[in-house]
């Protein structure tokens, strides 16, 4: 995918610059950052297949969390670049070669649809890989987006056409990139994780047979799909801390998919906290 991406970005530099085309130097643009986000994904999946050590305990998980959200940031960088210049072509049009903007767009865009079906099969694995295959799914949105422009430019006579869509392809960008970067600030900032909930969490753990109350319960994600839960669990005194455990283990697994739990267990009436 990196290879054929780099391929299309020469292509759509030389033919922005001989076709004079912003909406083709725009994408082209994103197609660098397509580049190092692709070649920074790999990085980081490298990074987080490492074991883990004495220092860092989780291993490197987090490493693919911060590739998504520099990636997610150069994304909008980019796309408030772009607005910022198609603003002054929108007030002074400038002649676009429609025939070459056309044909070099309609390679990106193919080129684009190649990578979407070599990174497909990664796409559901993690967020790294989701952001890798969102850059090329928003270049390719913005190939479409250019095969648009050079249409217009060649037969409908729109001087303003490529700055239109330059600014099109900018909020599609903007758009996507804002949700991949709102999700990695989650997984960083230690959020529950968008599909467990936690008070429906909590009252399943207190609905266990033997658990009377539950505190300082904590959910967070180490990296996409991999979920953590700590909690207290206050048990009654003539339970057997095994078979409880067991009963929230099989529990939190099921109905929640956590399956990283750390969970300690205080019989009822000896009060943890004030031992500390």
């Amino acid at each position: 995918a990196l290879g054929l991406t780099l391929l299309g970005l020469v292509a759509e530099v030389v033919g922005g610059v001989l076709s004079n085309s912003l909406a083709l130097l725009a994408d082209a643009g994103h197609l660098l950052s397509d580049a190092g986000a692709l070649g920074l994904a790999a990085f980081a999946g490298w990074m987080a297949s490492r074991p883990a050590t004495a220092r860092r305990t989780y291993g490197h998980h987090r490493a693919e969390i911060l590739a998504a959200l520099l990636s997610g940031a150069v994304l909008i960088a980019m796309a408030i670049l772009v607005v910022y210049s198609a603003a002054r072509r929108l007030a002074q049009p400038e002649p676009v070669r429609g025939g070459m903007l056309l044909a070099v767009a309609t390679f990106g865009l193919l080129l684009n649809l190649a990578c979407l079906w070599v990174l497909a099969p990664a796409r559901a694995s993690g967020l790294n890989a989701r952001a890798a295959w969102l850059h090329v799914m928003s270049d390719a949105l913005g190939s479409v987006g250019a095969v648009i422009a050079g249409a217009f430019a060649t037969w409908g006579h729109a001087p303003r056409a490529d700055a239109i869509a330059s600014i099109v392809i900018a909020l599609l960008v903007a758009w996507s990139a804002w949700s991949l970067v709102r999700e990695a600030t989650a997984v960083l900032m230690e959020s529950a994780p968008a599909h467990v909930d936690v008070d429906a969490l909590r009252d399943a753990l207190r609905g266990c047979e033997g658990v009377v109350e539950v505190h300082d319960l904590h959910v967070w994600s180490i990296t996409s799909g991999i979920d953590s839960l700590s909690a207290h669990v206050v048990i009654a005194a003539d339970r057997s801390h095994p078979e409880v455990l067991r009963a929230l283990q099989s529990m939190v697994a099921a109905r929640f998919g956590i399956h990283h739990a750390t969970r300690q267990i205080e019989p009822e009436g000896c009060d943890v906290e004030a031992r500390h």
